[in-house]
């Protein structure tokens, strides 16, 4: 059996990963260029012109083609990679004399793999994207508020370094306890079964405790940027209310975009438990 990661599955299938990656790298790049376009139109209805509206439409109908194309082949192409690497792991687990419980509860870990390439990879490739993008649009508007938002990703990148090895060891506690399930359910004992979920749930509840402490964290250094970006971009002396408005548009999506990456992050931490586990 090939090693079950993200890398390795990635490379696995690298073609048909990264078709999907490429379309997905296109459909940011044109969702990044709607705030400004929709600043510029707002500026030329202001002085009765229509071409920025007719810009917008344009861009529209493109993001409209290439994100339902890759919404098309990415269900296919998931499917088919599942359908591979499924039956692959169950004959290995077999050789390996695991019991059917323990098989199913591993195959129910793997098909988070598949779930994140088709579902949070797309958000993360778009969102590491737009980002840059972002990022690259506001310095050139406002440098004040450019410092501002890496401000929030140094704060991020903290959290998260110092919560790591907690969240991978709750993970890590979680799947242990899952992978239990079946046999407590056929064990027909309701105090087994009981303090099976309550286990469960425990574990759970950890790790709903550390991303709301995580989630608090940040959204204090986000509120922080709401208040402060009028008042720079205001000092800043930009006059025109199409690029205020976009300023402030792509400062919502900075910010949109920052509070999902911990989610993927944890996501990540768990693949990468999950995947030391069906290595054993």
């Amino acid at each position: 059996m090939h090693n079950i990661s993200l890398k390795s599955l990635i490379f696995r299938f690298k073609w048909k990963v990264l078709f999907t990656f490429l379309l997905v790298v296109i459909e940011s790049l044109l969702e990044i260029l709607y705030p400004l376009l929709i600043g510029l139109a707002i500026n030329d209805l202001l002085d009765n012109k229509y071409n920025g509206i007719v810009h917008l439409a344009g861009l529209g109908v493109l993001s409209l083609i290439f994100g339902s194309a890759r919404r098309f082949y990415d269900t296919r192409i998931y499917s088919e990679i599942f359908c591979q690497i499924a039956p692959e792991m169950v004959a290995t687990e077999k050789k390996r004399g695991s019991s059917v419980s323990k098989i199913s509860a591993r195959s129910s870990l793997l098909t988070e793999f598949v779930e994140f390439l088709e579902e949070s990879m797309p958000e993360i490739i778009g969102g590491f994207v737009s980002l840059i993008g972002i990022l690259i649009i506001i310095a050139s508007l406002n440098f004040n508020v450019f410092f501002a938002c890496l401000g929030i990703l140094v704060v991020m990148f903290v959290v998260y370094g110092l919560s790591g090895k907690i969240n991978y060891r709750l993970n890590a506690n979680y799947n242990t306890q899952l992978e239990q399930q079946v046999e407590a359910i056929e064990s027909d004992k309701s105090d087994i079964i009981k303090n099976h979920y309550n286990y469960l749930m425990k574990w759970n509840i950890k790790l709903s405790d550390l991303e709301t402490i995580n989630y608090f964290i940040i959204w204090i250094s986000i509120i922080v940027l709401f208040v402060y970006t009028p008042i720079a971009v205001i000092e800043g002396g930009v006059s025109k209310y199409g690029l205020i408005f976009s300023t402030f548009m792509y400062v919502f999506d900075y910010t949109d975009k920052i509070v999902t990456f911990p989610l993927h992050v944890q996501q990540l931490i768990r693949l990468q438990e999950i995947s030391n586990r069906l290595m054993k």
